[in-house]
């Protein structure tokens, strides 16, 4: 394998984002087989797909775990990552999207933008990684590509930049125009190929409209472009080209494409637009980490001193398997890596290239790869492995706070133990799982993004680890908030046991904190009445009372405290007991505190049958929902409503019923909303 610079520039590294069931998993198949990387292509209702290989996969019919796939495509190494679209497993697409040098974001050409499909453009947004637009489907009845590319400008607001115009429509979809070339490019119903053919004669003076519009937008964006049409009244191909992929990189443009990857149309003009706009990893800036002694950057260069971010875990049958994201160095076979945050150093037994649940092994993998590795004991998501000699902390993908937790027990007593291992190995493969051990129940609780994210967990220990375990109803996670503060609140704490004493004195402000979420701490103290490194002890322990509130345990956010005061003692003042003062005196005066029970709540879109609205917004008012709006898209009836998170459970079933099996929905979170007084604060799982 060659090392140079020019190895890097014809590699892509890529994500597919999308709602759930807008053909994410299928654009992927078609890409597999476009490239000759599969003989066969995959269909997710067969179960017979490569990258949806876990068994609940191919049973639900939909992604659940990221998986990574390398092809090869004029010249060019493309590395795949297939994310999930449901939004209980949108851990996995922040991981994925944290090693990503691009994305494929697909939409359906029937529903448009869809709530899941806004928050993954959301986190490529946070992630700043550049993307285009693929829309998806044109075969299906209602399919329009103009209405589609509307939906996206209006609630994405990016500039859409749309390369292609559709050739038939639905079932009478057989290919596109070139806008930025001038040519049509058609898949017969048996063909495997894509033929070129001149612009056909009734979509002429439309394709000569649409690229007129495609030049003056892309002018408005780009100064190389703007002085060519002010020069020439007209844009060429190869300055378009330049433009394109100009405006793709710094996110002020978003190519569009369109096709319908079920019937394999598209999939080829696709390829060659992410090889030609989506950038390198010579392209994006060097990645920076926290170095020995400042901030430095490490280039994506095979000679540099090795960097790489672990983003993903999984236990195999065959052993322990490590994804990583190589951004500099080269690591080999044999080679020994530094694991920072640990603080050991380990040997990479293996490395391999891989293809979902195959691998093929290879010598090294250097800067810009993504590979697995075998062999490492310690490296979790999130982890930075670095060269030995040259110690650099990458910042890790950020971790998802749970929202519904439910109690899992063995159903043999013999067996706890081996639950406790699986749980944890669970936890180790996904974050965004948390265990832990109820201190008045003694129970386990098991928390997760979503009812279905612990369905699946809890599948997997019964299938993986053959484990019989019985859970509990699940429960939402509550938070606790101020809604009217305390001033001058004042608490003492003194211990004498014979030893040296404990004193410390403080005088805390408790109020609502101006952003609706968090935790600010800040000092008032003056005239060094409470030395700086007692305050910094105060808060601390501060931050320890946040666990648990008094309206129910649950943990406290949303509140801002005030030091104003304070005395120490010579002799028995110390850190320790100033900690043990700030957190047993804003649980105090959390007591004092008018309180606010905060529950999730989520933006429910419910795609119903016309006749049967009425019954679904019955149905939601009952379900303490607020309606945010109602649209009819393609003979269908959306309503968009904001519902408490605990209401949903058991809908999906409610909603089939309700609609005779017609009705569907989707939800995302958005935050946290006061409870009502009735909620009773036990129904938080303890």
């Amino acid at each position: 394998m060659r090392t140079n610079l020019n190895t890097l520039a014809v590699v892509r590294n890529l994500g597919i984002l999308a709602h759930v069931d807008a053909g994410k998993t299928t654009v992927t198949e078609r890409i597999l087989y476009a490239t000759g990387t599969t003989h066969k292509r995959g269909e997710v209702h067969d179960g017979t797909t490569v990258t949806d290989f876990d068994p609940q996969e191919r049973d639900r019919g939909i992604t659940i775990f990221a998986a990574a796939v390398s092809c090869d495509w004029d010249g060019h190494r493309i590395n795949l990552i297939d994310t999930p679209g449901h939004v209980d497993f949108a851990d996995e697409v922040e991981r994925s999207l944290r090693v990503l040098d691009g994305a494929v974001a697909v939409f359906d050409a029937v529903a448009g933008v869809e709530p899941q499909s806004e928050s993954v453009w959301r986190q490529a947004d946070r992630h700043g990684v550049p993307r285009i637009a693929f829309v998806n489907k044109l075969d299906r009845a209602g399919a329009d590509l103009d209405t589609a590319v509307a939906s996206i400008r209006e609630r994405l607001h990016p500039a859409p930049l749309v390369v292609q115009l559709p050739i038939g429509a639905q079932d009478g979809f057989r290919g596109v125009v070139d806008l930025v070339r001038m040519r049509a490019l058609v898949w017969a119903d048996d063909a495997e190929t894509v033929v070129e053919e001149p612009v056909p004669q009734d979509l002429r003076e439309e394709a000569r409209r649409r690229r007129r519009a495609l030049e003056e937008a892309v002018a408005e964006l780009h100064a190389e472009a703007l002085e060519e049409f002010c020069a020439r009244s007209t844009v060429a191909p190869e300055t378009l080209d330049t433009a394109l992929r100009d405006l793709t990189r710094s996110g002020d443009g978003v190519v569009v494409l369109c096709g319908s990857a079920y019937r394999n149309r598209g999939i080829e003009p696709l390829l060659d637009a992410v090889v030609a706009y989506l950038p390198s990893p010579l392209d994006v800036p060097a990645v920076r980490g926290a170095g020995d002694s400042a901030d430095e950057e490490r280039p994506a260069d095979p000679r540099a001193p090795f960097a790489a971010l672990a983003f993903k875990v999984n236990a195999t049958p065959t052993g322990r398997l490590t994804y990583l994201r190589v951004y500099s160095g080269t690591i080999e076979k044999g080679g020994t890596v530094y694991d920072p945050g640990a603080r050991r150093t380990e040997r990479i037994g293996r490395i391999l290239r891989v293809q979902a649940d195959r691998h093929a092994q290879v010598d090294r993998a250097v800067a810009g790869d993504i590979v697995a590795v075998v062999g490492l004991k310690s490296a979790r998501a999130g982890s930075t492995l670095c060269a030995p000699d040259a110690p650099l902390v990458l910042e890790p993908p950020g971790v998802a706070e749970p929202v519904v937790s439910a109690a899992i027990e063995a159903r043999r007593s013999t067996d706890t133990e081996r639950l406790a291992s699986a749980l944890g190995r669970l936890a180790e493969e996904d974050p965004s799982l948390v265990v832990r051990t109820d201190a008045e129940t003694g129970q386990t609780v098991l928390s997760g993004m979503g009812e279905l994210h612990l369905e699946v967990a809890v599948e997997k220990l019964r299938r993986d680890h053959g484990l019989a375990v019985d859970v509990g109803r699940p429960r939402v996670s509550y938070r606790e908030t101020v809604g009217r503060g305390v001033s001058g609140f004042v608490f003492r704490h003194v211990k004498q046991d014979g030893g040296a004493g404990q004193f410390a004195h403080v005088v805390l402000d408790v109020e609502p904190a101006e952003s609706e979420s968090g935790f600010e701490f800040r000092s008032a103290v003056v005239g060094g009445r409470v030395p700086q490194e007692y305050v910094r002890a105060v808060e601390a322990g501060c931050r320890d009372a946040l666990a648990d509130g008094p309206l129910g345990g649950h943990p406290v956010t949303g509140l801002r405290v005030t030091l104003t005061d304070g005395a120490t003692h010579v002799k028995d003042s110390s850190d320790t007991a100033f900690r043990t003062a700030g957190r047993l005196g804003l649980r105090e005066a959390l007591r004092t505190c008018a309180m606010v029970l905060l529950e999730p709540v989520v933006e429910v879109t419910v795609t119903v049958p016309e006749d049967a609205v009425g019954a679904v917004l019955g149905d939601l008012a009952a379900r303490r929902g607020r309606v945010t709006g109602s649209a009819t898209r393609a003979g269908a009836a959306v309503v968009t409503a904001t519902v408490p998170l605990a209401e949903l459970f058991g809908y999906a079933t409610r909603l089939r019923s309700r609609t005779q099996g017609r009705g569907g929905f989707t939800a995302r979170p958005t935050g946290y909303a006061p409870a009502p007084a009735q909620t009773p604060t036990t129904t938080a799982l303890r």
